[in-house]
C-alpha cells in the first residue's frame, strides 16, 4: 500500500528547518515524496539504511519492467489499479510472435515479414505487435542461436528468449543482450546456477513456477541477489485457473502491497490452446485479465488486428477522449492550390471530416485544433476552438507556406467565429463551410475549382 507523507516525515532527520530539499519543512518535502513530487536525494542527512527502506516503500506496488531498447522499448508493469474505471491502465500488454527454431527457413521469413508488416493506422496511432519471442525447440544450439541472430539482424524489435537449457539461453542473450531481453524460464530448478548468470549483465526475466505460493520463494531469492526485473508465470494452464491467478497476482499486489508477487506477468496462449480461434480467445482473455506479455504462436490481419483495437480500447485512459495531433494533414496529395480546411482534434470528428474529404478525391489540407478532444460545437462552446485560437494555430502549423492562396474553411456550425477569424488572420479569407461533414461532398468540388 502507498506510504503517506505522515508517516514519511516519521523517518525524516528532523533537523531544524534547514531547507536544504528547496522545502520549507520536513512534512512539506514528505508530502511531496509520498506524491512522487519530489526525491530522496533532496536531503542530504538521510542515513543510508533509512532512504533505503524509503525508496522500497517508495517504489511502485508493480515493478517497471523495460523489454528492448530506443524507439522500440516495451514497457510493462507500473499498473495503479486493479480495474480500469478506479483510474486508468498505463502500460498495454506488450504482444509477441513466437518462431520455433524447428520451423523451416520459409515459415521464419513469413513470421519476421508478418511482425514487421501487420501495422494498422488507428486514431493518429499506428497498432502493432512489439515483440518477437524466437523458442528453443529443436534441441540444436547453434541452429537456435542462428535463429535468434537472424531476428535480431532483420529487425530492431525487443526478444523474449524462450529455452529451457540455461548454457542455451544466456549464450542467446549475448547476442542480442544490448536489446534488452527477457530471458524465460527461470525455475526453482536453475534459479540458483542462473542467478550469477544474470548479474553478469542486467537483462528482464520471466520466472515460471507451477503455481503462484511457488512463485514467491523464487521472488524473493531474486530480491536478496538483488535481481528485481521480473515477469511472472503462474503455471495456469487454462482459462478458468489463468483469470484467478492473474486476479491473485494484481489484487496480492495493489491491495495488499505484498512486494514478492509485485511483477507484471507474461501468459503463453501459444501453449495453452491447440487451434488458432482458441489462442486468440485465450489471448483477449489475458488481455482483460491482467496479462502484462501475451506471447501468440502465429497470427494474421484477420486475428491480429482484433486484439490490437482491444488492447487500444481498454489502455485509453477513460478519464479523457481520443484525440489526434493538432497539425495539418495531407489528404491525397495537395498542391498550392489545393484546399485548406479545419476542424477540431476529438479522433470521431477528425476521422469522419477526413473521410468525407477523401471521399471527394481532391487532394486538400486539413489542419487540426487541440481542443483537448472535444467536438467542434462543444469546443467552441468551452472555448477551445475561438477564431483567436484557431489563428494563432494556422500561424504555427506551416500551412502559409504550402499553399499560394488565402482562404480556409471552417465547419458551418461555429460560423460565429468568422469575424473573430479574420481578425486573427489578416489576408486571410474565411469560407463557411457546411454545418456537417455529410455536407462536404456538395461543397467541396465547386470550392476547390474557384481556387484555380
Amino acid at each position: 500500500m502507498p506510504i503517506s507523507g505522515s508517516e514519511i516525515v516519521k523517518m525524516l532527520p528532523g533537523k531544524k528547518p534547514c531547507k536544504d530539499c528547496g522545502f520549507p519543512t520536513c512534512f512539506a518535502y514528505a508530502m511531496k515524496l509520498a506524491s512522487g513530487g519530489a526525491t530522496l536525494e533532496k536531503c542530504p542527512y538521510l542515513a543510508p539504511e533509512v532512504k533505503a527502506k524509503l525508496e522500497d516503500l517508495l517504489a511502485p506496488a508493480m515493478k517497471l519492467i523495460t523489454i528492448g531498447s530506443g524507439d522500440k522499448k516495451v514497457q510493462v508493469g507500473n499498473e495503479e489499479v486493479i480495474y480500469r474505471h478506479e483510474k486508468t491502465y498505463i502500460h498495454p500488454p506488450g504482444i509477441a510472435l513466437l518462431i520455433s527454431d524447428k520451423e523451416d527457413g520459409a515459415k521464419v521469413e513469413e513470421k519476421i515479414k508478418k511482425i514487421k508488416e501487420l501495422q494498422y493506422p488507428w486514431v493518429g496511432i499506428t497498432i502493432k505487435a512489439e515483440l518477437v519471442a524466437p523458442y528453443f525447440e529443436s534441441g540444436d544450439k547453434n541452429r537456435y542461436l542462428a535463429l535468434v541472430k537472424k531476428i535480431y539482424d532483420s529487425t530492431d524489435l525487443g526478444m523474449i528468449l524462450v529455452a529451457k537449457d540455461l548454457d542455451v539461453l544466456f549464450a542467446a542473450r549475448d547476442i542480442c543482450a544490448d536489446r534488452r531481453p527477457l530471458l524465460y524460464p527461470i525455475t526453482k530448478g536453475n534459479i540458483d546456477a542462473a542467478i550469477p548468470k544474470l548479474k553478469e549483465k542486467s537483462t528482464p526475466i520471466g520466472v515460471r513456477a507451477e503455481s503462484i505460493e511457488e512463485l514467491i520463494p523464487l521472488t524473493t531469492k531474486l530480491k536478496e541477489a538483488g535481481v528485481d526485473e521480473a515477469v511472472l508465470d503462474p503455471g495456469s494452464r487454462n482459462i478458468r485457473d489463468a483469470i484467478r491467478d492473474q486476479t491473485f497476482i494484481r489484487r496480492a499486489a495493489l491491495k495488499q502491497g505484498f512486494r514478492l508477487l509485485g511483477y507484471p506477468t507474461i501468459a503463453f496462449p501459444c501453449f495453452m490452446a491447440q487451434d488458432t480461434l482458441k489462442e486468440v480467445l485465450t489471448a483477449s482473455v489475458f488481455i482483460n485479465k491482467f496479462a502484462s506479455i501475451i506471447v501468440l504462436s502465429d497470427f494474421n490481419q484477420h486475428t491480429l488486428l482484433p486484439l490490437l483495437v482491444q488492447r487500444l480500447n481498454i489502455y485509453t485512459d477513460p478519464r479523457f477522449p481520443m484525440a489526434v495531433e493538432e497539425k495539418y494533414y495531407e489528404i491525397g496529395e495537395p498542391d498550392e492550390n489545393a484546399p485548406v480546411l479545419i476542424t477540431s482534434n476529438w479522433a470521431l470528428t477528425y476521422f469522419i471530416v477526413f473521410s468525407a474529404i477523401e471521399a471527394t478525391k481532391i487532394p486538400s489540407f486539413l489542419c487540426v485544433k487541440d481542443a483537448e478532444g472535444l467536438g467542434v460545437l462543444t469546443a467552441w462552446a468551452a472555448g477551445k476552438f475561438s477564431g483567436d485560437s484557431v489563428g494563432a494555430m494556422i500561424k504555427k502549423s506551416g500551412i502559409e507556406s504550402r499553399v499560394k492562396h488565402r482562404r480556409i474553411v471552417i465547419p458551418g456550425r461555429v460560423a460565429r467565429i468568422k469575424g473573430e477569424l479574420e481578425e486573427a488572420l489578416p489576408g486571410w479569407e474565411i469560407i463557411v463551410g457546411p454545418r456537417e461533414a455529410s455536407g462536404i461532398g456538395a461543397f467541396l468540388p465547386e470550392y476547390a475549382k474557384s481556387l484555380r
